[in-house]
């Protein structure tokens, strides 16, 4: 996170990530393919909610 004029969501803790997809049993090649596009779109909407804009 970062702040500043408000709070910005800049990413995620991948090893967080790692850590929970062992626990689920997931591959990690699976999540190392996946992760980052899926963050991607994750962060921009936790953004535009953060600043009031659910527009798409």
């Amino acid at each position: 996170m970062a702040s500043g004029m408000g709070v910005v969501v800049l990413g995620w803790d991948f090893n967080a990530a790692f850590a929970l997809g062992d626990a689920m049993g997931l591959d990690r090649l699976t999540i190392v393919e996946l992760l980052p596009d899926i963050e991607a779109v994750a962060i921009r909407h936790i953004n535009e909610r953060a600043q009031g804009s659910d527009d798409p």
